[in-house]
């Protein structure tokens, strides 16, 4: 394996050539050799043109946590559609939306930007910014009244990416985030008795 950055990159890059490729003959919907060869083609103009920056990831897949990060994610994207469903029938009321900026505990980019979509993909939340450098991310609340307010949105934030953080991160990560396994446990237990 070559130490040079550039060269390493070029062969790190043959999965994503390969991904381009099979999503050109997607598009196109036909499997021919032509086919095949302008995917490539397009794949290597689109990696040599247009190189996306390596994504650090030092973190580990926890498949427990991942699972309960989807489950946990499929509930409140229920919850959120039918609030937002009863928001749209209900004509007397007229939502307050708001702006809340929310402070992750990790700056990494990977985890900031699952944490940033899983948001906008919940019905009545969306980012509209996010800040590498600072970790920031402001999120637009449909309607803040109903939602708890400013805190509970930082909170619900906070509790995803925690959550995030729980099934992608590393140990280092976890302890730099304040997210011990002691924590975790205390605040199962503060759950369970609410």
């Amino acid at each position: 394996m070559s130490l040079h950055p550039r060269r390493r990159r070029t062969k790190l890059q043959w999965a994503s050539i390969a991904l381009l490729t099979v999503v050109w003959v997607l598009l196109w919907g036909d499997l021919s050799v032509a086919n095949v060869l302008g995917g490539v083609a397009v794949g290597i103009l689109v990696t040599v043109l247009l190189p996306l920056p390596p994504i650090d990831f030092h973190g580990r897949v926890r498949p427990a946590s991942l699972l309960y990060l989807f489950v946990r994610f499929l509930a409140d994207l229920t919850i959120a559609t039918v609030h937002v469903a009863g928001l749209a029938l209900n004509l007397r009321r007229v939502p307050r939306g708001a702006v809340v900026g929310v402070q992750l505990r990790n700056h990494s980019d990977l985890y900031l930007t699952i944490t940033a979509e899983l948001s906008t993909l919940t019905p009545g939340s969306l980012v509209v910014e996010a800040h590498r450098l600072t970790g920031m991310l402001y999120l637009h609340v449909l309607d803040i009244d109903a939602y708890g307010g400013a805190d509970k949105v930082r909170s619900d934030t906070l509790a995803l990416e925690e959550r995030v953080l729980r099934a992608f991160a590393s140990d280092s990560e976890l302890e730099e985030a304040g997210l011990t396994r002691r924590r975790l446990l205390r605040r199962r237990r503060a759950e369970a008795a609410a």
